[in-house]
Order: C-alpha cells, then structure tokens, then sequence
C-alpha cells in the first residue's frame, strides 16, 4: 500500500503537526508513502528525515501538478485546498481519497463542495462539533470521528529549572496558540487577568505564539505586570512542564489538540465550552468549561483553581488517566483500518 498526503498549508500548526505524527508512524509500521506540500514549507523540512516518504513540494497553481499523481494507492488530504486537489486528482485518475477536516467552521453551500465531500471514501473529522457543521453539506458523506494525538513532547530538566526559576514564586498559568482574537480569544484572558491582578498579584499568565494581534494585545496589556509575551518557541514542553494551570479561551476550536498535550502533562485546564473542547473537556471532572467571550468567567475560573490544590490535581489525575485513547498509535490505528477497508 502506497498513500499519499497532501497537506498545503503556508505555516505549520496543530493540522500539520497532526499530519507529521501519522506519517512518521506510518514510516515506522513499514509504509511507504509519498506527501505534497507547498514549497519551502515547514511541513516538508520536519518531514526530511523520514524513511520511505518521498516529499514532492509544488507550488500554485497546484491542479497543474495533477500528473505527478502517480503509483499511489490512496490519497489523503489534510486541508481544505488539499481536498479540491484530491477531487480531481480522483476524476482524472480514479484514486480513492479521504479528507481529514480539523476545523468546525461552515463550509460554503454549493455544488463544488458538495461534490468534493460525497466523492472522497471518507471525510475524518476530529469531534462532534466537525461533524455537525459538514454534514450540513449533505447527509450522504461518509464521515468518521477521529481525534487528534498528543505529542509526547520533549522535555529538558535543566530548562524546566531555568523557566520555575525566572517565575519563582509565581503561580503560572500558560496559554498556547497563534495570537489570534477571532479563533483563539485571548483579548477575553487579558481583561481576566486586569481582574487578578490586584486581588491576586502571584498569579502570571505566559502566552506562547505569535500572530497578527500580537502588537494590539501587548498594547492591550501595557499596565499589566501579570502577562508575560514569550513569543515563538522550540521547547514548548518545558514550558507546558512548569505550567501550574492552563487558560484556553478560544472562540471557536474543532478539537484543540494543544489539550491533549497539556492533558499528558498532568496541568489542569480551563477551556472555553465551544467547538470540540466539550469532545476532551468534562466539565469539573477532568477540566473546568467556562462561556467564550466572558472574561469574569475566566477569572472565576482561575480564581478557583488557584486557591484549591486538591481540585487542580483531581481535574489532572482524571484528564491523564484517560490519555491513552489519545495516542498517535491509536489514532493510526484507526486510519490504518479506513486504508485497508477503502482497498
């Protein structure tokens, strides 16, 4: 079996992380398998070093790279523009192909659309919220609910000692994301965090990312010395290992796969109830849900689980206890047997 995945996408983020972790362990099951990426992307450099994967970068327009379609079994698309290429790559060559959909936004009402989703042998989504938004295209597409993989990020003891050290003393809460106020909702942390400060001057939030609301949110914050902004970093799991809570306040999220890390590394975690969180994230069980767009909710939130250890540990031991039906082994599996059934 030769598969072959396409995955266009200009940065790289939760979809494409996702797409390295099911290719890499592909790679080691003995796969043989080709990826399309875009040019000089991020996608195509982490995948380098692969064995049995052969990295075929184009550029736009991508339909004109329609005949190095070749000596594949079965196509898998990881994104929107992926999916229109494996459509006609299907109608040229008859290749079977999926779609694997990691957004719960509305997808446009037409014909073209329609077509690309009832065409494909199965349509992926990662939670119930996915699923309901595409199946208003049409009741006939195949669809399955696969969820997202934890990473089992690398952590480096001696950084974790360094970042406790530059916040000694200080209850830290983390989030992590692109700095994007219409999908991620940080404005809402911030105004949260202009409420703890006075009554809890210990409390620091850390945001990890970079995004285009970076300069409007650090204007934002200029009289808060509760923020910190760290930017873009390589060692995400020592930060989320010195993490003593996490803040996920997004407005609309198809999963939110940056949960399950954080959910293996044993941090509680107060999300927004929108999306697919509610798929990960029981509320007061193994997490605490609060309104999107609610900024006193959010200090609640915080509020609550900062003054009661036995509740923060409780909401982690729950989250992590369930962890294991999120592996990337598990969750190749599961695609392993959509393969097979498709051929």
């Amino acid at each position: 079996m030769i598969i072959t995945h396409l995955n266009f996408a200009k940065g790289y983020r939760g979809g494409e992380r996702q797409t390295q972790l099911l290719i890499e362990e592909l790679s080691y099951r003995g796969f043989h398998q080709k990826v399309f990426t875009r040019k000089k992307s991020e996608l195509a450099q982490r995948l380098n070093h692969i064995k049995n994967l052969k990295i075929i970068p184009i550029s736009k327009p991508y339909i004109v790279y329609l005949y190095k379609i070749k000596n594949t079994d079965i196509l898998h698309a990881h994104e929107t523009k992926a999916a229109q290429f494996c459509f006609f790559a299907n109608l040229r060559y008859n290749i079977p192909y999926i779609i694997t959909r990691r957004v719960d936004n509305t997808i446009k009402q037409n014909f073209f659309n329609k077509s690309i989703y009832t065409k494909a042998k199965y349509t992926v989504v990662l939670s119930n919220a996915i699923k309901k938004e595409t199946l208003k295209i049409s009741q006939h597409i195949n669809i399955q609910i696969i969820p997202s993989a934890y990473t089992q990020l690398k952590t480096n003891p001696s950084q974790i000692v360094k970042i406790q050290e530059r916040f000694y003393n200080k209850f830290l809460i983390g989030n992590i994301g692109e700095l994007d106020n219409t999908h991620k909702g940080q404005y809402y942390l911030i105004e949260a965090m202009k409420e703890i400060q006075s009554k809890y001057p210990n409390i620091h939030l850390i945001f990890l990312g970079k995004g285009k609301d970076k300069s409007k949110y650090e204007e934002q914050a200029k009289d808060l010395k509760n923020i910190t902004f760290e930017g873009f970093v390589d060692n995400v799991g020592d930060y989320i290992a010195s993490l003593d809570l996490f803040i996920f306040p997004s407005l609309n999220e198809g999963l939110g796969s940056i949960l399950l890390d954080i959910m293996q590394a044993k941090v509680p975690i107060a999300a927004s109830n929108v999306g697919g969180i509610p798929d990960l994230i029981k509320d007061n069980h193994n997490g605490i849900l609060f309104p999107s767009k609610d900024s006193h909710a959010i200090s609640q939130a915080i509020e609550s689980l900062y003054l009661s250890e036995e509740k923060r540990i409780s909401l982690s031991e729950n989250a992590f206890n369930n962890i294991k039906n999120y592996s990337f082994s598990v969750m190749t599996d599961k695609y392993i047997q959509l393969y097979q059934e498709i051929l």
